[in-house]
């Protein structure tokens, strides 16, 4: 019996040993072919009719082993349609089937891979997320910004339902509530400001070269700083996974506008082409003329251009570890010029000042970017991002009109501003996460961030011109009118994120049924800022010499300041005015997420913030100094519902308290003086409360299709406005200007495919469009402001009411695109997209003159991209295609008044790119 057993398990293991030896093996690799046949990791193989299966590796490699015979391999990836590939396999050997999934006619009802991760670039893959999240928010990614044109990621945000951004400006609004409303982050972590007169970054800093997606959330969370009004814009850096990749790409681009002024495109001298500058304040400017810039302008030719680099590897480390490396650094550049009036009216509507303005512009944007993503295990990832962002505009203004204040009766008053601004954005970010169970998860993240802001040398200049004789003499009727100003800010802020996640309880099908989240967020910020002007007093003999505006050196120089032409002076000698603030939060936030059988899910969560800030000062108006302080504990709740009423439809209901928080700038008592107005801090400011409703239904029919409808409300306690002051010269300020306001509306969008020919090779046309209506409302109380600032403010509002500044009653977004592909992987893409906003309140009307008001405008963009080979490709792209004028009015009794107009040019691109 042993001798009978011993050798039935000798006879078992020579046959298992024989099986294993005769079997074959399937590998390959799996790309996605609508995004240049990149990777695709974590998709699953399986062989059809068994339980046999692997996902692909990082790579997207994958390698099944099998006994001899004919199968029939199934490619199945979140977002993508799976493909069948029948394969014959014979013993000890390997057989290579290599497969790329596209969209194609893929239904989101067609989803059962479990465990999988979807390509965040995708249009599918984000409406999918969206589809299966709990919140509300809305993805925008590196897919359909390419095929929109979209080159940065301010333009990529007005291109979803409820956004849009001021003309001439970067500020953007979320549902009419403008900058200081909303926020902005990078991968989960706040972000900084670059400008001293906003809150939020200028998105158009950051190119979308460096993006993954862009996502936009409207309905707030326990997870989220509580300084949140409208919505935050969160920015994720893309994160390579592929073997390898290096690409070249170049352009350029032209403005019509500016080509024809091309023969007469003038600058100011000093700043360098690439927008990198190392001057500053001149040794002793207040006894001797030492200022190292030029006042003669200098002839440009207005024609930019555009360089990129992109690369990309993936790395094995060990048996499971993986390191990804992606980096791109580039420079761009271009030229524009515009031209119109600007005007400032009296009550019953007489021009105070009214000017025709000329301003050239040149601008410069440097990005460059480095991330490291490290897969330790599948338990444990790592990922460092460094983003440096260099950005300057030079500007030459000329204002040729009349002005109250300089009463020569024969002459004309000429003004000359040369402005340069650099603003250099510097963020360092770590992130990690680890699976520590099955059950709990750890992500954390810190960061460093530094912003510098300078305007080194401003520079103006009046003179009045004879139009007789054609002659100018220097004009002056205050020590301020011929200037040059120096201005520097450093902000540094430090964040950090940490959040425990627990899973509930699994359901019958094996998933989680939700979890709880407790975490700490940490946001530290300082900034300093300081700014020197001097003032050129011209003497009487001074205001009599004839001088050329071309050619202003030869006046203002050595000889003319020892000859006691004009004589500089400062406020407080050489001492800058400054001030500095100092923001602290601490916030802990508790979060369940809970999945019902009956198809209902809930986010609820209570949010602790501690804040504090302190901001102090040293300016003109306050030479003493002076300083301020406010604490608050903000307690808010947040909860959000979603039903699932069929496989394809959603219901979702969110509901939440934040509150929105003082900037620096707008508390320091510091004035920042343009040609046409002035803003002045208020010490006295205070957060505001915010109430959010919203309500959304939404519908599936495809993977790339959408319909949706979100009605939305907003309730604001003391609501921060901006408002001319009642003072000597008009000045704006910031006032918390009456004790309630709303905001409610409604938002609509689609996405649909017109034609779909299905083969092996794209042929679609797709329809995308999103609308949102909206009603803001506000109340004014003067003596609340006269009150709550000790008297030393006062306003006189003409209307006791109004909307909220920046806010439009419609916007709407639509966009016309056909693609298709043909052998070797090329293909074209041409889309056609339109925006358009309705009139919207620029200012808030005071001592009974009427509101500003920007009126409706829309614009139209065609960008045509093409790919000749797997490797070369060239784009077009013409935009502005209708060149809107831009009008700005005075409300009036009699009619509106123009007050300010131009039109920005067309402007063609045309670029290529090569990927080795």
């Amino acid at each position: 019996m042993k001798f009978n057993l011993k050798f039935l398990l000798i006879a078992l293991f020579i046959c298992t040993i024989s099986i294993a030896q005769n079997k074959g093996t399937i590998s390959g690799v799996l790309t996605d072919k609508e995004m240049n046949n990149e990777v695709l990791p974590f998709a699953n193989v399986l062989i059809k009719g068994t339980n046999i299966s692997v996902n692909t590796d990082v790579d997207g490699k994958y390698s099944l082993n099998v006994n001899p015979g004919s199968y029939t391999l199934i490619f199945s990836f979140l977002g993508y349609e799976s493909k069948e590939a029948p394969v014959t396999v014979k013993a000890n050997e390997t057989v290579v089937v290599n497969q790329a999934l596209s969209s194609g006619s893929f239904t989101l009802k067609d989803v059962v891979v479990k465990g999988a991760t979807a390509s965040k670039q995708k249009e599918t893959a984000l409406l999918l997320e969206q589809k299966n999240a709990v919140d509300i928010k809305q993805s925008i990614g590196a897919q359909e910004l390419s095929r929109k044109g979209v080159g940065d990621v301010a333009a990529a945000v007005v291109k979803t339902s409820g956004v849009s951004k001021q003309e001439g400006s970067n500020n953007i609004y979320v549902r009419g509530l403008g900058d200081r409303y909303n926020t902005t982050s990078m991968n989960g972590l706040p972000i900084p400001s670059n400008d001293p007169q906003k809150k939020n970054i200028a998105l158009d800093l950051f190119s979308t070269d460096i993006v993954e997606y862009i996502s936009i959330d409207k309905s707030y969370g326990a997870k989220m700083y509580g300084d949140f009004g409208g919505g935050n814009v969160d920015i994720v850096s893309k994160d390579y996974r592929g073997k390898g990749m290096f690409e070249i790409s170049l352009g350029s681009k032209v403005n019509t506008n500016a080509v024809q002024k091309s023969s007469d495109f003038l600058l100011q001298q000093g700043p360098a082409k690439t927008g990198f500058v190392s001057y500053g304040v001149p040794n002793n400017p207040l006894t001797s003329y030492s200022f190292e810039n030029s006042l003669n302008p200098k002839r440009e030719a207005p024609f930019g251009g555009n360089f990129n680099l992109k690369a990309g590897k993936t790395f094995s480390i060990g048996e499971e570890g993986k390191l990804s490396l992606f980096a791109t650094a580039g420079f761009g550049n271009g030229y524009e010029f515009r031209e119109g009036i600007t005007r400032a009216l009296n009550t019953q509507g007489a021009s105070l000042k009214s000017f025709e303005q000329e301003k050239f512009t040149y601008n410069t944007n440097t990005t460059g970017m480095f991330n490291a993503n490290y897969r330790l295990n599948k338990n444990h990832k790592i990922g460092y991002n460094f983003l440096f962002v260099n950005t300057s505009e030079q500007t030459r203004d000329t204002y040729y009109g009349s002005d109250r204040d300089f009463d020569n009766e024969n002459a004309n008053l000429y003004t000359v501003r040369g402005t340069f601004t650099q603003n250099t954005v510097y963020i360092n970010q770590l992130l990690g996460n680890d699976k520590l169970t099955d059950k709990i998860d750890l992500d954390w993240g810190v960061s460093y961030n530094t912003v510098k802001g300078n305007m080194p040398d401003r520079t103006q200049n009046k003179m009045f011109h004879n139009p007789t004789t054609n002659e100018y003499i220097p004009a002056q009727r205050t020590p301020s009118d011929n200037q040059r100003y120096f201005q520097d800010l450093t902000e540094n802020e430090t964040a950090a994120n940490l959040a425990f996640s627990y899973k509930l309880g699994d359901n019958e099908n094996g998933d989680s049924k939700g979890k709880i989240t407790a975490g700490y967020n940490g946001r530290f910020k300082s900034r300093e800022f300081e700014a020197i002007q001097f003032n050129f007093s011209i003497s009487q003999t001074g205001q009599n010499t004839t001088i050329d505006p071309n050619n202003l050196d030869a006046f203002f120089n050595q000889t003319n300041f020892n000859n006691g032409l004009f004589s500089t002076s400062a406020f407080a000698g050489m001492t800058p005015q400054t001030y500095e603030g100092k923001q602290d939060i601490h916030a802990g936030f508790g979060n369940i997420e809970y999945r019902f059988p009956n198809k209902l899910s809930l986010v609820a969560g209570i949010r602790y913030e501690r804040i504090s800030q302190t901001v102090n000062w040293r300016t003109q108006y306050d030479a003493a100094g002076g300083t301020n302080t406010f604490e608050r504990n903000e307690f808010l709740p947040s909860i959000i519902l979603k039903y699932e009423l069929n496989e394809k439809q959603n219901l979702r209901l969110a509901a939440s308290k934040t509150y929105t928080l003082p900037q620096f700038k707008e508390r320091a008592l510091f004035i920042y003086e343009d040609v046409m107005e002035s803003e002045i801090g208020n010490p006295n400011l205070y957060p505001s409360q915010n109430y959010n409703l919203d309500l959304k239904w939404e519908m599936f029919p495809k993977s790339d299709e959408l319909f949706s409808v979100t009605a939305f409300g907003k309730y604001i306690l003391d609501p921060i406005n901006k408002i001319i002051i009642a003072s000597a010269t008009n000045d704006i300020s910031f006032v918390n200007i009456g004790d309630s306001g709303y905001a409610y509306g409604v938002e609509l969008e689609a996405r649909k495919n017109i034609f779909e020919i299905e083969g092996e090779y794209t042929n679609k046309l797709s329809f995308g469009f999103n609308a949102s209506l909206m009603k803001t409302h506000q109340d004014f109380d003067r003596d609340k402001v006269s009150r709550e600032t000790d008297g030393q403010l006062s306003i006189n509002t003409t209307d006791k009411s109004s909307g909220f500044t920046g806010a439009s009653d419609l916007i709407l977004n639509a966009d016309l695109s056909y693609t298709k592909n043909f052998i070797n992987d090329s293909g074209i893409t041409a889309t056609l997209a339109y925006n358009h906003y309705s009139d919207k309140l620029y200012a808030i009307g005071n001592e009974g003159k009427g509101n500003l008001v920007d009126k409706a405008m829309g614009s139209l963009d065609f960008i045509l991209k093409t790919k000749l080979t797997k490797n070369f490709g060239i784009d077009f792209g013409a935009r502005n295609l209708l060149n809107p004028e831009f009008k700005r009015v005075q409300e009036n009794a009699s009619g509106d008044v123009l007050v300010f107009n131009y039109k920005k040019g067309l402007t063609f691109g045309l670029g290529m790119n090569y990927q080795f």
